[in-house]
């Protein structure tokens, strides 16, 4: 071990065992292709199942397999986003346009009461 010295190593960050004999895994390369049309590709396994969706490193955005796991996965994203509600959509099921009008006036009157200022 004299050879081999730690001075200035870091001692559990870096490996000292070297890659000689290391057989890695069998690799398969995956392509997925966004709705702006960029393909990119993700490194699995190849044992593994590779997820119909997966999001872009470069861009952030969602890219889906070319085949019917991918399309299944954009129509159920597209549904999932078209269905989302806003808080406006579940006021407006509470209530009509005209009663929330009058809330609105009752409110500005309360408002201006309290203020001391009289209505224009």
């Amino acid at each position: 071990m004299a050879d081999r010295t730690l001075k200035g190593s870091r001692i559990g960050s870096t490996s000292l065992q070297g890659e000689t004999g290391v057989e890695l895994s069998a690799r398969r390369r995956v392509e997925y292709i966004t709705d702006k049309g960029v393909a990119f590709s993700v490194l699995f396994d190849a044992d593994a199942e590779p997820p119909p969706e997966w999001v872009d490193q470069r861009s952030g955005e969602i890219g889906f397999l070319d085949d019917e796991a991918g399309r299944t996965a954009r129509a159920e994203l597209e549904a999932k986003e078209s269905a989302q509600r806003t808080p406006w959509d579940m006021l407006i099921e509470r209530r009509t346009r005209e009663e929330l009008e009058e809330l609105l006036a009752e409110r500005l009157k309360l408002l201006r009461a309290r203020r001391g200022t009289t209505d224009s």
